[in-house]
């Protein structure tokens, strides 16, 4: 079984996955897409999206962190692998699940599912200019508007030298509404040799055994599960012999502190606000008090205030238990 932490733009980036990784059951992270178009990007762009590259591509905790790429100049994108690789990386993802529009207008994401030429050109230029002992892989949906192609695309990403895959179980036109159709990831992998990964409505404990069981994949790549339950790698992966007790919400109140004093680092502290708020309301769909407490915030602005209202509730929820 491994658990990978998926790309998630916005809302993935090394604060969480410092946090995340930290906790434990997660094996890999993938970084945010770099968005490469026609030129060598500079290294201080895969160091923001990637700060762990500063630390042999690991996180602190001691987590690989594979940097994602995305676009679709096969050249364009071998040599930012490349680049991505010569600073540390321990390993180069290709993106092409990405439904936003602002992608897709622009060729690239889930566009290119439309084509499975394409998804061999890119992979098989990547596969070839980086190193065999470098992992090569990528990321698809279904298919673009259908699952026509789901297969044919599966296999071009299997004969172009991608070393795994990921399958998230939806199409571009789906994109994020309920439920994933795990019941493909089956059909795809009776078509392909290389390792896959589930990826898709991984929420809890019971989602992973569906999955597993549909699927017939034990490996699975979980986000806003994780958003929403920190410790969900950890309980997937000791759910048959030690099951841990789920983290507490005073505990997942002290790691959103954490994150907030940790982001004063570099970050202005106007986004740690947005960000701040943006935690809770996906934590909300699991601990009842992310409720109260996004509410407490919700109108503020300044991040004193912000810091200040997360820290007297740390008091009370101490004081209570």
């Amino acid at each position: 079984m491994k658990i990978t932490l998926a790309p998630m733009e916005g809302v993935v980036d090394s604060y969480i996955r410092e946090i995340l990784t930290d906790i434990g059951g997660i094996d890999s992270c993938v970084t945010e897409f770099v968005r490469v178009v026609d030129q060598l990007l500079p290294p201080k762009v895969f160091y923001r999206f990637c700060p762990e590259l500063k630390n042999g591509g690991l996180t602190p905790a001691g987590t690989p962190v594979t940097v994602q790429l995305l676009g679709s100049d096969p050249e364009a994108l071998a040599d930012n692998a490349q680049r991505a690789i010569s600073l540390g990386a321990p390993a180069i993802d290709l993106n092409f699940g990405c439904p936003a529009k602002c992608v897709n207008k622009r060729s690239g994401g889930s566009f290119l599912l439309q084509s499975p030429e394409t998804l061999y050109s890119i992979i098989s230029t990547v596969r070839n200019a980086v190193p065999p002992t470098i992992p090569v892989s990528a990321k698809i949906r279904l298919g673009f508007e259908n699952t026509d192609l789901a297969i044919e695309n599966a296999i071009a990403v299997e004969s172009a030298g991608a070393n795994f895959v990921t399958v998230h179980a939806r199409t571009k036109t789906d994109g994020y509404k309920a439920p994933a159709r795990w019941e493909w990831i089956g059909k795809i992998r009776e078509s392909i040799s290389i390792p896959m990964i589930a990826n898709g409505d991984i929420n809890s404990i019971d989602d992973y055994i569906k999955c597993v069981a549909i699927s017939g994949c034990p490996d699975v790549m979980i986000g806003r599960g994780a958003m929403a339950r920190p410790d969900l790698a950890l309980q997937i992966k000791h759910y048959r012999h030690q099951p841990n007790s789920p983290l507490p919400w005073s505990e997942v109140l002290k790691l959103v502190v954490h994150m907030t004093e940790e982001m004063t680092r570099d970050v202005k502290t106007k986004y740690i606000v947005s960000r701040t708020k943006q935690w809770l309301s996906m934590l909300k769909k699991e601990f009842p008090e992310a409720e109260e407490c996004f509410t407490s915030i919700r109108k503020l602005k300044d991040y004193e205030q912000v810091k200040e209202s997360l820290r007297q509730r740390l008091i009370s929820h101490s004081a209570i238990s």
